[in-house]
């Protein structure tokens, strides 16, 4: 009777060991540790990439609206004392500047709004425009390709009339209809006031271009 449990008891030994054999854990080759760890520092390296790429993305795209807000403003038109010139809903860009020579069109602040206008005279110039609506700049008749149909307009100043100290005398090229200069309600614009000078139109795509200046 003790041989038979004695035997049980060798039986259930070897059985244990049986399973503590099946319990050892297979550890890793040492090649396979070092792809794991390549593998996780690639991981790590695209991470940063990644983190970066974003960064300067963003770094770009805030220096890129810094520029456009500060130094080339985009403006969209609305009215019509511009045509043909530029049409309402027409999409321009503009660029900062203190010095304007006649020909150029300017955006300026008025009453809490942007108007846009072409610039005829700037301080001390005199200014006459006859009852055709050709314009006169100290003496000398000035070459207009940009308007289409000159008028005397709105007119309620002075003729001859001589632009102020720190002004500018504008007129929108749709000479008829157009509320500038020629008129108190508007009067002669403050270079404070000058928002910049209208480079390039961006919108409608077929009308892209550099806007027409006086030659």
């Amino acid at each position: 009777m003790k041989e038979k449990e004695t035997r049980k008891e060798d039986i259930e030994k070897d059985k244990d060991k049986e399973d503590e054999k099946e319990k050892v854990i297979d550890l890793p080759t040492v090649a396979q540790v070092e792809a794991e760890l390549e593998k996780e520092l690639n991981k790590k390296e695209h991470s940063r990439v990644m983190r970066t790429i974003i960064f300067a993305l963003m770094v770009t795209a805030a220096a890129a609206v810094i520029v456009a807000v500060l130094m080339f403003p985009v403006l969209r038109m609305t009215g019509t004392s511009m045509t043909n010139t530029l049409m309402d809903g027409d999409i321009v860009v503009t660029m900062n500047a203190s010095d304007f020579t006649v020909g150029d069109v300017i955006a300026f602040y008025y009453n809490n709004s942007l108007l846009v206008k072409r610039v005829i005279a700037n301080a001390g110039d005199w200014v006459d425009i006859d009852k055709d609506g050709n314009v006169f700049v100290n003496g000398e008749e000035l070459e207009e390709p940009y308007v289409t149909g000159k008028a005397l307009g709105e007119c309620n100043i002075t003729l001859p009339y001589q632009v102020p100290e720190e002004r500018i005398f504008v007129m929108g090229d749709h000479r008829e209809t157009s509320i500038d200069s020629r008129n108190t309600a508007v009067g002669c614009v403050s270079k404070d006031l000058v928002v910049g000078k209208l480079l390039f139109r961006v919108w409608p795509l077929d009308s892209m271009g550099a806007i027409q200046g006086a030659r």
